[in-house]
């Protein structure tokens, strides 16, 4: 990112892999009400997300649904569980919805 001017470079977009996930398996965090333990398969690659959407999908919506992940995050440990990616949200304060791809689309697929 350029200093001072907050914006991003193509060359920083760039260094994102973003990519279509589907999400086999939720479960509640053992260490935090507002969390899910997300199992996703990206292609044939299967990680583990934390996400903090807990408190606006129940498990039965989230299971079988595509979303947008971003791939090459540095894993993370977060309250006591390694995250290895990070899901695409959007939130105005008071709802949260998932970036969700419009059509059917593979797991693995790249987003441009």
């Amino acid at each position: 990112m350029k200093e001072g001017n907050g914006m991003a470079s193509l060359e920083d977009f760039k260094k994102l892999d973003i990519k279509i996930a589907e999400i086999e398996t939720v479960t509640p965090h053992p260490n935090a009400d507002k969390l899910y333990v997300l199992g996703i398969r990206v292609g044939q690659i299967r990680k583990t997300l934390v996400a903090g959407i807990r408190l606006h999908y129940g498990e039965a919506e989230l299971k079988g649904k595509k979303i947008v992940v971003i791939d090459n995050l540095e894993p993370a440990m977060i309250r006591g569980v390694e995250s290895q990616g990070m899901l695409l949200a959007a939130s105005d304060g008071e709802h949260l919805t998932l970036v969700v791809p419009e059509r059917p689309i593979a797991d693995g697929a790249k987003v441009k």
